[in-house]
């Protein structure tokens, strides 16, 4: 039988984050992780460039039922921390835009950062380590593993969500939580593509791969940022922003010149080029390929002094408000993150243990805290893990 002080379950983000603070206060930790490797989420994140934080980053970023609860943790370990720990390591990174802080090389070297922290400080990293049984003592935790039965006073779970399963995500942690009497909220993927299966289907396949500034709106939620169109559907960062907020047969709504008053902008172009075709206008800021397809497929494309004011107003509302109703997402195989999870509720916003359960806490998107796109989501588990850390 081991016994240690603390054993943190999940060797990502969070994870390590709260291993290598607590063990910097002089704790002894154990990390578990069932995978052969630790941060697989980190390697693969950002196209396998890690985008790491965000220099914006606020509790507005967050989706939960609990609105206030990510506060105290995000002040308490903000961006700003995570970026001195990067820079004292002299990782190169930049901003690529809206605030959202990539690698230069490669996201290894976030993961690399964060072993050597652990190292460092003496965590102790056991991977291929899976847990049978997990039991309340009097005082703390008995854990029945593939190492052997292992003791601890604080045990944290830190497994994350159900989102790309390849990458061995699993319910885990919801299963702890249930087993010490918490509530779960509904999960649901997040921060996902939408699949489409309608007559706009044959649009987006014959589009595939072509990438437009929008603004997305859904549920009084707005984004303005690219969509791509796939051969399943739509995706790009303004779809997966809204994903978080559509629900099973809401509409979306995108404005595809978000630039332009576009009833003006399409008056102006009858006054001034009345002899031009509509396509060949769209076609300035679009693809060719794109414009031709809009105009094939929503209007009958002919020169602009032929077009009546109600055609005009038509052609408007179908270019600043496009409406699609999305068939579903394409679900957890690739959805960034899982919305939903343990009900912090139950949670202390203050050292992330259970108000069930004492000497369990939780941490990262094993709870019901999503970040938008952008870096939050990482933000939010180097601030929880850094919370629980203080006090495990």
């Amino acid at each position: 039988m081991r016994s240690t002080e603390v054993v943190i379950i999940g060797a990502g983000a969070a994870g390590l984050m709260c291993a290598l603070t607590a063990a910097g206060r002089g704790r002894k930790v154990m990390l578990l992780d069932h995978a052969n490797k630790a941060g697989k989420k980190i390697l693969m994140s950002g196209g396998g460039r890690c985008n790491f934080t965000n220099m914006y980053t606020e509790p507005g970023n967050f989706l939960s039922q609990n609105e206030h609860f990510c506060k105290s943790a995000l002040a308490r370990y903000t961006q700003w921390d995570f970026i001195g720990m990067v820079a004292k390591h002299g990782v190169p990174y930049h901003e690529k835009k809206l605030g959202q802080l990539f690698c230069d090389n490669k996201s290894s070297d976030i993961l690399e950062m964060l072993l050597s922290e652990c190292d460092q400080v003496g965590v102790s990293l056991h991977l291929d380590t899976s847990i049978q049984t997990i039991e309340k003592l009097e005082q703390g935790y008995l854990l029945d593993t593939t190492l052997g039965q292992i003791t601890c006073e604080s045990l944290v779970i830190a497994t994350g969500g159900l989102s790309i399963p390849t990458l061995g995500a699993t319910g885990f942690g919801y299963q702890v939580a249930r087993q010490f009497g918490h509530d779960l909220l509904p999960t649901r993927a997040g921060l996902v593509p939408f699949t489409i299966t309608d007559q706009l289907k044959e649009l987006c396949t014959e589009l595939s791969g072509t990438s437009v500034d929008c603004l997305v709106s859904c549920n009084d939620q707005s984004f303005r940022e690219n969509i791509l169109f796939t051969h399943r559907g739509l995706s790009g960062p303004a779809i997966l922003q809204i994903s978080s907020f559509w629900e099973s047969g809401d509409t979306v709504e995108i404005n595809l010149l978000p630039d332009h008053d576009v009833p003006g902008w399409l008056q102006q172009q009858q006054a001034e080029r009345p002899n031009s075709e509509l396509k060949t206008l769209l076609g300035e800021i679009f693809t060719k390929k794109m414009a031709n397809l809009l105009a094939d497929n929503w209007f009958v494309s002919k020169p602009m002094k032929q077009y009546t004011h109600a055609e005009i107003a038509d052609i408007a509302q179908k270019l600043a408000s496009w409406t699609v109703v999305p068939a579903g997402t394409e679900g957890y195989r690739t959805a960034e993150v899982t919305l939903g999870g343990v009900d912090t509720r139950e949670v202390s916003s203050k050292t992330m243990e259970s108000l069930k359960s004492p000497g369990l806490y939780f941490i990262g998107e094993v709870l019901d805290v999503t970040g938008h796109l952008g870096g939050f989501n990482f933000q939010w588990a180097w601030a929880s893990g850094y919370a629980a850390a203080q006090y495990v």
